[in-house]
């Protein structure tokens, strides 16, 4: 069970694992803030998640050091501090060989993965070390463990990377009662999957279901995960029977990764 009234920050929570995880905290009683591009979809995501005065929408561009920055402003200013981050938003375009890569698709995939969850860790850190308490957590993916999709390679780069400061954010503030983990999910059909996903399978010369298919035929499950399975796990990091767990990569993905 969370403390009363935890305040959370879920970047990009209007949909997929970012909604699901938005619901797991709300039902905990926590105040949410979620973010995410479209005001429209924003609304309609509070309506449907009935949170009351306990959610806010704060609209912006993850890949945008301004706009992430400035979500966290909002949090502390609607419900004064931000005890949890979840750093959720990340993706990539333009999927294509390396040879054939352009520094724009790999700009956005830095940008769009690492440096949206580096601003607004940034950001949280000192308070949350002056409070002696808080949660990070990062939505990485099995390909930051592994690399296997052709044409995902600045995808796979990046999520590597957020791997990567998670551990060193919890080198740097686990002994200031801070925890930092990230969770590494295997395919999941979200509604960002469904536009991505159709892009690197066309990328790799597969039609969407085939590539679906291949991220299950990997599993021992020989399924796909959800993403209340996902927000399982977040809600354990954020727990306080979570405490112990810091620096981890967690995967949630039927088995697919051998570590």
């Amino acid at each position: 069970m969370l403390a009363k009234n935890r305040v959370a920050l879920v970047t990009g929570g209007s949909r997929g694992i970012g909604r699901a995880v938005t619901e797991a905290l709300l039902a905990e009683g926590a105040n949410v803030v979620i973010t995410g591009r479209d005001p429209e979809k924003g609304a309609i995501a509070l309506k449907e998640m009935g949170g009351g005065d306990n959610i806010h929408f704060v609209a912006g561009d993850a890949r945008v050091r301004e706009d992430v920055e400035g979500w966290v402003d909002a949090a502390t200013a609607a419900f004064g501090q931000v005890d949890i981050l979840v750093n959720n938003a990340g993706g990539s375009s333009g999927f294509a060989l390396l040879e054939d890569l352009s520094d724009d698709a790999w700009q956005e995939a830095n940008s769009w993965i690492l440096n949206s969850a580096f601003w607004a860790t940034r950001k949280v850190l000192k308070p949350m070390r002056e409070r002696g308490w808080g949660r990070i957590v990062g939505i990485s993916s099995v390909e930051g463990k592994s690399y296997g999709q052709p044409t995902a390679g600045h995808y796979t780069v990046f999520k590597h990377a957020l791997n990567a400061f998670a551990k060193a954010t919890a080198v740097e503030y686990s002994p200031y009662g801070i925890t930092s983990n990230v969770i590494c999910p295997g395919a999941v059909e979200t509604d960002l999957m469904q536009v991505t996903g159709r892009s690197a399978a066309e990328a790799s010369g597969l039609t969407y279901e085939e590539f679906l298919g291949a991220y299950a035929e990997k599993t021992l499950t020989k399924k796909l995960n959800t993403v209340e399975e996902v927000a399982a796990v977040a809600m354990l990091l954020v727990s306080p029977a979570g405490a112990g767990i810091t620096g981890a990569a967690i995967n949630v993905d039927g088995g697919t990764m051998p570590y």
